[in-house]
């Protein structure tokens, strides 16, 4: 690795690192840096996670970013991307979110994966994914960005631990028997108003093939994924914009419902 390109990595870590002690959003990373490539992005992010399970957090899981075709066409990208989940961005479930320590956060309506087995890439296939699974819940995710007014590439988000906030998983857990985990409907509300509905489907196919790209992803830097582990698999319809005193209610056809406040 050049030392160019360590500068950089590093420069964008301490960006990021800024904006979040200090509250306040930062230009575009793609702006400052147009070469900084999704590698280098994923060296940023990794840096970012290092210092914080150094500081005693945990990491709990991963979720997975930009799997539905018109999110990839936005960022102009022809495959998802990942981030890391730590103990301190769990909210329980009809808990509270504090806006102040957020940025500019969004809603999405996922299906979660708990593995019951590791996952190890670079072969791993549906039929992997649903016999390593433990159970699934509903499960939201509160997607953020350090990045003013959301102006994103895809090294952006990825830098940005995915954009990843806070994530809130059901209190109820389904094993995958007599599941079609394409079919499940999901249909999100806003203050008891129906904002979307998203289907299992809309996650490539089918939210499994999430995992498996995953995990055969990961394989690439010598990650597994582990029993235990939370995998968020994909928003199933588009992010909704919290507010002060909003409350968010995702209900699964099949696997009950998830919800969350915002004061």
């Amino acid at each position: 690795m050049s030392n160019q390109v360590i500068h950089r990595v590093q420069h964008v870590y301490e960006l990021l690192l800024h904006a979040e002690a200090a509250k306040q959003s930062i230009t575009p990373l793609s702006d400052l840096y147009p070469e900084l490539s999704v590698d280098e992005a994923y060296q940023v992010q990794l840096l970012a996670i290092n210092e914080k399970v150094g500081s005693g957090e945990r990491i709990v899981g991963k979720k997975i970013g930009l799997t539905s075709v018109a999110m990839q066409q936005l960022l102009g990208v022809d495959q998802p991307d990942y981030g890391h989940l730590l103990n301190s961005m769990e909210v329980s479930n009809s808990g509270i979110i504090h806006l102040d320590d957020l940025f500019q956060p969004k809603v999405e309506g996922e299906i979660a994966f708990v593995l019951r087995k590791d996952l190890k890439g670079p072969t791993v296939t549906i039929e992997d994914v649903l016999e390593a699974t433990e159970y699934i819940s509903p499960a939201l995710e509160i997607v953020d960005s350090r990045i003013t007014d959301w102006k994103i590439t895809l090294a952006d988000t990825i830098a940005d631990n995915a954009s990843s906030g806070l994530f809130v998983i059901g209190d109820e857990r389904f094993p995958l028997t007599d599941l079609d985990l394409p079919s499940i409907e999901m249909n999100l509300f806003k203050n008891g108003v129906q904002i979307n509905t998203g289907y299992g489907s809309d996650v490539l196919g089918h939210p499994a093939k999430c995992v498996a790209w995953l995990a055969n992803k990961l394989s690439e830097y010598n990650v597994v994924l582990k029993a235990g582990e939370v995998i968020l698999s994909g928003a199933l319809s588009a992010a909704v914009a919290a507010e002060k005193g909003d409350r968010f209610t995702a209900g699964f056809s099949h696997i009950g419902k998830v919800e969350v406040t915002f004061k």
